[in-house]
This record gives structure tokens, sequence and C-alpha cells, in this order.
């Protein structure tokens, strides 16, 4: 496998990152558990043995379990070998405290340490940002974290573009470690919404990983439309499971866009999950690294058969107009 530069981080990682946010997942509605310890090892194991070395979870995935089954998976290997990459804002430690605070930052970070069992992370993501707690002070903690070493590069999640930007500014004028890396939902479904933050990220080189980069499977063509407005979605699908699936992501701006995507995939002898991690893999704009939360061994071969896929130019642009950002 060919590693990609992270952008200016140094970084070199999987042009695919492996999300663990299924580990220990449970859903409240139906009780269903999407991947227990055993499958998450296997996960794992199989996306190293294909050359994945790019770890992405968080302190609250599955409440804790995620950092925790990463953690003993990594004693029996060369934690070098790997990037890991967590997050913080929701509490797993501090008590009463969901927020960037000094306080919250600093014990998130050390317990997502110990249950991962390691000394560092690679990058540490604000899951989101917190309006209650002055920028300056958030980006003073994270700046500590990097001069201890226990961290080695900051980036955030989910936020508006404006906020992004002042961010960056207080770093620099502030001379604090900013943020390089960014984790903002995009896809070629879901585009609109992040499209000033992309915008941002393009002109202050900042790497993107997106999560949801398959719509939450949608793109991965297992959905059809039958009879009048009806979706039938397979046994065990979040279709099938979640009840707000319909709503976040069942758009006919996105039934448009998997029409292209399936005939590109036709067309490059893919399948349609492929063409659209290629589609974001082949951005220019940004280095471009998509997160997978692949639920089988099956699901995570089959994405990270994208890595050898090749768009044309054309193609790439047929996908790209097929919604109107």
């Amino acid at each position: 496998m060919e590693y990609t530069r992270l952008g200016s981080t140094g970084l070199q990682v999987s042009p695919i990152c492996l999300g663990t946010w299924r580990f220990g997942l449970e859903h409240e509605d139906s009780g269903v558990v999407e991947t227990d310890r055993e499958d998450a090892h296997e996960l794992l194991d199989a996306f190293a043995a294909q050359g994945g070395n790019f770890i992405d979870t968080a302190n609250g995935y599955g409440q804790g379990r995620s950092e925790t089954w990463i953690g003993e998976w990594l004693e029996d290997r060369d934690r070098e070998d790997f990037v890991v990459a967590s997050k913080c804002y929701w509490s797993q430690v501090s008590r009463f405290q969901e927020n960037l605070s000094k306080k919250n930052v600093k014990a998130e970070v050390e317990g997502s340490l110990d249950r991962l069992g390691t000394d560092y992370l690679d990058i540490l993501y604000c899951h989101r940002f917190d309006d209650g707690t002055p920028p300056e002070r958030t980006l003073r903690a994270l700046d500590d974290l990097v001069s201890q070493g226990k961290v080695h590069y900051v980036g955030i999640s989910t936020c508006d573009a404006w906020k992004l930007t002042k961010a960056l500014w207080e770093a620099d004028v502030n001379n604090y470690e900013a943020f390089t890396v960014t984790q903002p939902q995009y896809s070629a479904t879901y585009r609109e919404p992040v499209a000033e933050y992309l915008d941002v990220c393009a002109d202050q080189d900042l790497a993107v990983c997106p999560y949801s980069p398959l719509h939450g499977g949608f793109l991965t063509g297992k959905y059809e439309r039958v009879g009048d407005g009806e979706v039938e979605a397979p046994d065990g699908s979040r279709g099938d499971i979640d009840d707000h699936f319909e709503d976040w992501y069942l758009t006919e701006q996105a039934w448009d866009v998997l029409d292209e995507v399936q005939a590109v995939a036709d067309e490059a002898d893919a399948t349609p999950a492929q063409v659209s991690l290629r589609w974001l893999m082949d951005h220019e704009r940004f280095t471009c690294v998509p997160i997978v939360g692949a639920r089988t061994v099956d699901q995570l071969d089959e994405n990270l058969g994208a890595i050898d896929v090749e768009l044309s130019d054309d193609q790439f642009a047929r996908i790209d107009d097929a919604i109107e950002v």
C-alpha cells in the first residue's frame, strides 16, 4: 500500500482511515451492538494485514470501549507502526464537563491515553467547537499537550467555517499549535453544509479526513426505492435499525448523486462504495483521507479496494456535477 502525506503534518498514512465509532456502539431504540470486541479486533487485524495504519477513535465511542479494545489490540504490536487519532469534548472522565475547558481537555486526553495504553496520540481532534470557552484557552491547553509530547498534532471536527478561521487566527497570533487536520462530515452527496469549511481547509493547507464518506451506507447502493416513496433497506443495515436514517440521508439530491455514482461504477468495474471513496481521495484542493466504518471484514475489503480504482477526469466531474453546491 502506498501511503499519503497527511497535509502539512508530515505523517504518512494509509489512503483510507479505519473509523471505530461502531466499536461498542449500542442503539438505544433497538439494543443492537454494532461491533463487539471480537469483531473489532478482527477488523483491526484485516486492516493492518492490508497495510492500513491510520486508526480513528474518540473518548466517547462505545462509552470508551472503542479506545479500550484498540489499546488491547495494540499491546501485541509496535505502536510506532500506527497513526492513532482520538477526540475530546464529551466527557468520560471529567464530571459534569462537556466542553473544551483546560480541565476537561486534559482529563479526557489522560483518559484516552490510559484506555489506549499509549504515551501519545498522533492526532487529537476537538470533537466540536465550544462556544462557552474562549478558543485561546482551548488552544493553550492543546499547545501544552503538544509541548508535553502527549499529542503530536491537533485538529477539529464539526464547526462553522468562521469559527475554524477564528481558531486558526488565535493560534497564529498567540504562537500556539494550530489545527492541521479536520474531520467534517463530507461525501459525494453531503457538500453544501461544509462548502465554506472546506474552502478554509484548501486555503490553509489543512488535511481533510471526512466521516460518513458513504453517507451512512447510502452510497453503497444497497438501498432501493420501491413503491410510492418507500425505501427497501437490507436487514441489519442502518436504514433498518436507525429510526432517523431516512430523515438524515434520503434526499432527492442523494438519489441523483447515487445514480451517477452507479453509472461510473459500471464503467470502472468497481462498486458504488469504491467509486464514492475514490472520488474523495482524488480531490486536489486538499489532502482527503476518508474514514470508513465497516461493520464486517468483507465491507472493509471492499472499501480498501477503492485504493486501486481509477477515475477519469470526466468521471470525477460527472459525480462532482451531479449536485450543485
